[in-house]
């Protein structure tokens, strides 16, 4: 898909000289952006269904409470 993006040429010199210097041109810098963002929303949507999920399950521990002694005590 191409997009037509508007930016300040100052901006976009800068942006240019930037990607150059990571080995790579500016529309591959912007390419990687891109996946990046998709990536870290699709991220935050499992994360907030895990949450949504863990705060829904009643959970198994049936009134255990952790004990301090219990986890130090040597077998």
């Amino acid at each position: 898909m191409n997009i037509t993006l508007s930016v300040d040429e100052r901006v976009a010199d800068e942006a240019r000289k930037a990607a150059s210097a990571m080995g790579k041109s500016l529309n591959q810098a912007v390419r990687d952006y891109l996946e990046q963002l998709a990536r870290a929303h699709e991220l935050q949507k499992q994360l907030d269904a895990f949450e949504v999920s863990a705060l829904a399950t009643p959970g198994r521990l049936r009134g255990w409470k952790f004990d301090r002694e219990e986890a130090n005590r040597r077998a």
